[in-house]
């Protein structure tokens, strides 16, 4: 069952007092006792359908799952990143090329002063949420997607009660905020996505020295965003489903009770 939710932020700041998020909660048979809980962060489209549909697929598997709007709040709704990412992916060069000015536009706002504190501000409300729902018990971990990805990284660091978090084509943060990470971090990346890939060896080294226990996939055949099933360009199924695979043992491994 999936419904939408409002969560209230601490509202002393140029942003929403509040936020939508999705809810999935996992079949009948986990009823009041889940494996515990998952945050699933969109990629910079928002929240599409996409992202509902990864939410319902960790559900399935016996999660209590919140997938956070955090994207509305600087006007990229669902149906605007659905028009967005119509226009960056479009086959038609001219598509591609009349719409660069709108997606300039739309995108601009992600460096607006205190965007991102209070994008983590409302992630930490996610994780005030999950914390207060039965049977989940401090289990909660997050994932999401290139931004998702990123935020999931700032989410680790600022929040202890975070217990694993999975980032996928995901920028890490600053050393500083490194060192605050205390959960294990399953990274997963394409080969081809030079931006990523040629700091890996840095985000490493920056892990290691702070202690925490990062692990890093790279796929030889993958670039960005190759677990999109929705971009045929990018999405790469075998390289989607191992890294699936690996991603519930994860949270077996760190979430589900002995």
């Amino acid at each position: 069952m999936a419904h939408t939710i409002t969560i209230q932020t601490d509202g002393n700041s140029d942003f929403p007092d509040s936020f939508s998020a999705y809810i999935a909660e996992p079949p009948a048979e986990f009823s009041g006792a889940p494996r515990g809980a998952v945050i699933v962060i969109h990629e910079i489209w928002g929240l599409v359908e996409h992202i509902t549909d990864i939410a319902d697929r960790y559900a399935a598997e016996g999660y209590l799952v919140l997938a956070p709007d955090i994207l509305s709040a600087i006007g990229i709704e669902a149906q605007v990143g659905a028009e967005l990412f119509a226009i960056r992916n479009s086959p038609d060069e001219r598509v591609r090329t009349e719409g660069q000015p709108r997606l300039r536009e739309a995108f601009s706002s992600l460096s607006a002063p205190g965007y991102a504190a209070w994008a983590v501000d409302a992630l930490t409300k996610a994780v005030d949420y999950l914390e207060r729902q039965p049977g989940v018990e401090g289990r909660i971990a997050v994932t999401g997607f290139c931004f998702g990805g990123t935020y999931s990284f700032a989410l680790a660091a600022a929040d202890p009660r975070v217990k694993a978090a999975i980032p996928f084509y995901g920028t890490a943060p600053a050393p500083e905020d490194i060192a605050k990470i205390t959960a294990p971090i399953r990274a997963f990346y394409g080969v081809h996505d030079p931006a990523l890939i040629d700091k890996l060896p840095e985000v490493r080294r920056q892990m290691t020295d702070a202690g925490v226990d990062f692990q890093a996939t790279v796929y030889d055949d993958a670039g960005h965003a190759f677990f999109n099933d929705t971009n045929p360009s990018t999405y790469r199924a075998a390289d989607a489903a191992d890294a699936w695979a690996k991603s519930n043992a994860f949270l077996a491994e760190t979430l589900d009770h002995p």
